[in-house]
């Protein structure tokens, strides 16, 4: 069996269609009856064997976004499907802004929903094997690892060096996903610690009862639930590196614990008798505004000034894209399938164009993910816009239809000296597919509805060949009406599909 599907659905007709199909294609299936029990699933025991989510958009209580939201804020990250009415197009959008990794139409065909199925579990399995890879890897990293070429990270790189010689703590500001970690890392690896420990805890990932417990050790028996001894992180970390991340989060009853700790180089376990001497070097991050913290009284000001004692910032991506080219083509070369013959040569300049133009809220994460699902889901040896499907919603308004009969083929690439490889840029033409329905017009606003209806009637009379029984059902207008509407815009379905009437 490859991987379970959890079907959302408050339709219990439609749950079972797609339960039925599902279980059909060879997997197993669980489902529940809207988002609220979906989202228990996720959370329960249930959820490892979760490969993948097929969830309803339109759905009372807790809808489809509402789920991809709630996903991300937990940090589940399982590709979902959505399922959407045929005209719900900013729905989808949103969907995939909210995280989406692809979208069925409903009454989604059995091809269509499979290959979202088999796309899904695909990525699902190699991002799996990917983690495991870099857990083996080890944690050996320098600064000479880190890929820019950007003056702003120049400057990180400079200042972790001068770090690195000394014991100092350090705290590496910046916002979520920018690689505090890699930098954390680099600083070891270029002092004289790089063969000890290097010890990571998230601040935010720990209940407040345990963070105590987690990081500074208890006693057996100290608390309900303590059957066995527990180290602490302090102690694991000995002689090594200690990161604290997302050290603002931390509850202030333990931040009195933590400022002892850094000053004297003792901790005391839950339920211990004695105090322990620990040789550690401290580097803090967070992605709050620490200050601001301090004045709103939810930090420790003497905490605060004791590890702030050697600050870097590490610039979000979106003020260092000069680097962007050079990420994409890591990250392509650390997803790339081992098939040499199915090795990616690069990406399109049309491609790299709209990554360029995107903002990037989640920063180097962010990429790193939308490069890994392109490369794993890449038919060509290319990656182009149509590989980035989350990406272009966002960028250029659009979601893909379908009808891939209709699609042009992309630009042969060409060799190049840019460093992803860069292609020749497909032609407009042939990136404004058939099937595709734009949102925004060129200047970013939003499209009038009777300019995006008059696209969804000729993408209607295309799809289903001129059949205009089937066009007006579909649309979910009368007959009469589909024709009084082709009357309006000027559209003559007899005389030769999308041509303008004469005057």
């Amino acid at each position: 069996m490859a991987g379970s599907i959890l079907i959302v659905d408050d339709d219990p007709v439609q749950r079972r269609l797609i339960e039925a199909a599902v279980v059909k294609f060879g997997h197993g299936a669980l489902t529940a009856d809207g988002g609220e029990a979906g989202l228990a699933l996720l959370d329960g025991p249930s959820a490892r064997e979760v490969s993948a989510v097929i969830l309803d958009l339109a759905m009372p209580g807790l809808d489809g976004i509402g789920v991809l939201k709630a996903m991300a804020e937990r940090g589940i990250h399982i590709p979902v499907i959505v399922q959407t009415a045929q005209g719900g197009i900013d729905t989808v959008v949103s969907a995939m802004r909210h995280g989406a990794f692809d979208f069925v139409v409903k009454p989604a065909s059995p091809d269509r929903l499979q290959t979202a199925i088999a796309n899904a579990l695909k990525v699902e399995a190699v991002e799996g094997e990917t983690r495991r890879s870099a857990r083996r890897g080890g944690n050996a990293l320098t600064f000479k690892d880190l890929i820019t070429k950007s003056p702003v990270m120049e400057r990180v790189i400079r200042l972790g060096q001068k770090a690195a010689a000394s014991t100092i703590p350090i705290l590496i500001e910046g916002e979520s996903g920018v690689g505090k970690e890699l930098v954390a890392r680099a600083i070891q690896g270029a002092g004289d610690r790089r063969s000890r420990p290097f010890v990571t805890v998230n601040c935010g990932a720990i209940p407040d009862n345990l963070v105590e417990s987690i990081l500074f050790g208890h006693e057996k028996g100290s608390f309900t639930g303590a059957a066995e001894k527990h180290s602490g992180k302090f102690v694991e970390a000995h002689g090594g590196t200690l990161f604290l991340d997302e050290i603002g989060d931390l509850p202030l009853d333990v931040q009195v614990k933590l400022l002892r700790a850094v000053q004297s180089g003792e901790v005391d376990p839950v339920g211990g008798r004695s105090t322990l001497k620990v040789d550690i070097r401290l580097i803090s991050a967070t992605h709050r505004d620490l200050l601001q913290r301090v004045k709103d009284g939810a930090f420790r000001e003497d905490l605060f000034y004791r590890l702030n004692v050697y600050p870097i910032f590490v610039p979000p991506l979106r003020e260092r894209r000069e680097d962007l080219p050079y990420l994409v083509r890591h990250f392509m070369d650390r997803v790339a399938p081992d098939d040499p013959h199915r090795r990616l040569r690069g990406v399109s300049e049309a491609a790299l164009d709209m990554l360029m133009a995107y903002d990037w809220p989640g920063n180097i994460r962010q990429l790193e993910n939308a490069v890994f699902r392109a490369s794993v889901l890449c038919d060509g040896d290319v990656l182009t816009p149509e590989e980035f499907p989350q990406i272009r919603a966002q960028v250029e308004g659009t979601v893909d239809l379908g009808s891939p009969a209709a699609a042009e083929p992309a630009a042969a690439p060409t060799d190049s000296a840019a460093p992803a490889g860069v292609a020749d840029e497909v032609p407009v033409a042939a990136r404004q597919r058939f099937g595709t329905v734009t949102a925004l017009d060129e200047r970013g606003n939003v499209r009038s509805l009777a300019a995006v209806e008059l696209e969804m009637i000729k993408f209607a009379i295309e799809h289903y060949n001129g059949q205009m029984s089937e066009v007006a059902r579909r649309l979910g207008i009368g007959r009469s009406t589909l024709y009084r509407k082709l009357k309006e815009y000027g559209l003559d379905p007899e005389a030769g599909r999308f041509e303008r009437m004469a005057s």
